[in-house]
C-alpha cells in the first residue's frame, strides 16, 4: 500500500520489495548490448522457456516490445488489426504509425474480444490502393476492455486465420501471467504457434522496469538491431534483469491473491445498484464498472475517492477501472470497497437531495 492511500489505478504502480531490491543489488553484470552479461542472459532464457519459445529479448518495456513487433513483421505502408481498446491502438502514443508507417485497423468488439468473422471481415482484399494487411495483434489479458481472458481454442483460431492469410500474429502478453494463473493454462500454451509474445516484469510481477520480448531465433535477430535503433541498449542491464529473475521464483503465486482480491472488491461493490459492472464478473486483477452518468460522474467519482485515500481510474464511457496487485493486501481491498461504498452514496444522497 502506498503511504497516502490505496492504490488501485494500476498494476504498474507497483514497487520493488526488500528481497528484489537485495536481488538487485546482488547482481552479476556484464555489458548487455555485446551479450556479455550473465543475468540478462538467464532472464531472457527463462522466459523464452516458459513460453515455449527459442529466443528473447530483455527490453525497456512493453511499449517496446510492441514496437519492435511491428517493426519486424511489417513494411511502412502495411496494416495491423487490432481491437479498438487495445493498448497497442490507443495508448502507445501512435508508434506503429510515427517509427514503423503503419496504420492499425481496429475492430469494434465487446471486452476486446473478436471472433475470426471478424478478422476475416477486416483483412483487406490485395489492391494497389490499400494497405496491405500483414499482421495481428491480440492482448491477453485484455487491459482498457475490462480484464477479459482469450479463450484458447478461439486464440488458436485467430492464428490459423491470419497466418493462413499470410499474415504474422503477435500477442501483446502485458498480463499474460494473469490469465495463467486464473485458467492454469499455460503461457506456452496460449502463444504457441504465435510469431512474437512478451510478457511484462513491471505489473504484476512488482519489477520496477522491464519486458521480455520472444520469438524465434531469426525475429530476435531483427529485434535487437531495431533496440540498438531505438535507443534500448543498456549496458549492465543485469541489475533491472536480476529483479525479474526474483519475480519469476518469488511473485507468480501473488498474481492468484490479486484475482481473489478483485473479486472482493466486486462483491462488495455489487451490492450497491449504482455499480454496473462490465464483464458482469471480474476473472483477473482488472475491474471495470460505470454509473447512470445523471446520477454519479466517473471523474468526480474518482477525485472523491482520491480524497478518501483510495485510488481508482476514471476513463471515458463514464468507466472507471481498478487493478489489484502485489501492494494491495486483502485488508486494502476491504477497506477500498468502503471507501467506495461510501462515496458513491454520498454522491447519490447529495444528488436526489438537489433533485
Amino acid at each position: 500500500m502506498n503511504a497516502d492511500f490505496i492504490d488501485l489505478y494500476s498494476d504498474t504502480k507497483t514497487r520493488p520489495s526488500t528481497g528484489m531490491r537485495a536481488a538487485m543489488a546482488q547482481a552479476v553484470v556484464g555489458d548487455e548490448q555485446t551479450d556479455e552479461d550473465p543475468t540478462t542472459l538467464a532472464l531472457t532464457a527463462r522466459v523464452a522457456a516458459l513460453l515455449g519459445m527459442q529466443a528473447g529479448l530483455f527490453l525497456p518495456s512493453g511499449t517496446m516490445c510492441n514496437l519492435v513487433a511491428i517493426l519486424c513483421h511489417t513494411r511502412p505502408g502495411d496494416e495491423l488489426i487490432c481491437d479498438e481498446q487495445a493498448h497497442i491502438y490507443g495508448t502507445e502514443a501512435a508508434g506503429a504509425a510515427a517509427l514503423a508507417g503503419v496504420s492499425i485497423r481496429p475492430i469494434a468488439c465487446v471486452h476486446g474480444i473478436f471472433s475470426k468473422d471478424d478478422l476475416i471481415s477486416a483483412i483487406r482484399d490485395k489492391s494497389r490502393s490499400a494497405p496491405h494487411t500483414s499482421l495481428l495483434a491480440v492482448e491477453q489479458t485484455t487491459n482498457f476492455s475490462g480484464g477479459a481472458i482469450w479463450p484458447l481454442a478461439q486464440l488458436r483460431q485467430l492464428r490459423d486465420v491470419a497466418q493462413g492469410f499470410g499474415m504474422k500474429t503477435h500477442i501483446d502478453g502485458a498480463r499474460l501471467l494473469n490469465a495463467t494463473a486464473a485458467t492454469g493454462i499455460p503461457a506456452s500454451d496460449y502463444v504457441q504457434g504465435w510469431d512474437s509474445a512478451w510478457i511484462d516484469l513491471s505489473k504484476g510481477l512488482g519489477c520496477p522496469v522491464g519486458a521480455v520480448l520472444c520469438g524465434n531465433g531469426d525475429f530476435i535477430d531483427a529485434a535487437v538491431q531495431w533496440k540498438y535503433r531505438l535507443g534500448g541498449a543498456m549496458r549492465q542491464s543485469g541489475i533491472l534483469a536480476a529483479a525479474g529473475l526474483y519475480a519469476l521464483e518469488h511473485n507468480l503465486p501473488q498474481l492468484k491473491t490479486d484475482h481473489d482480491n478483485a473479486r472482493l472488491i466486486w462483491r462488495g461493490l455489487s451490492a450497491l445498484a449504482a455499480f454496473r459492472f462490465d464483464p458482469a464478473e471480474p476473472v483477473s486483477n482488472i475491474l471495470r464498472f460505470s454509473f447512470d452518468p445523471a446520477r454519479i460522474d466517473a471523474i468526480d467519482f474518482s477525485a472523491r475517492c482520491l480524497q478518501a485515500g483510495v485510488r481508482v481510474r476514471a476513463m471515458s464511457g463514464n468507466f472507471v477501472r481498478i487493478t489489484t496487485h502485489l501492494d494491495v493486501s486483502t485488508a486494502d481491498a476491504e477497506t477500498a470497497v468502503a471507501v467506495m461504498t461510501q462515496v458513491a452514496n454520498a454522491i447519490l444522497h447529495r444528488n436526489d437531495h438537489v433533485t
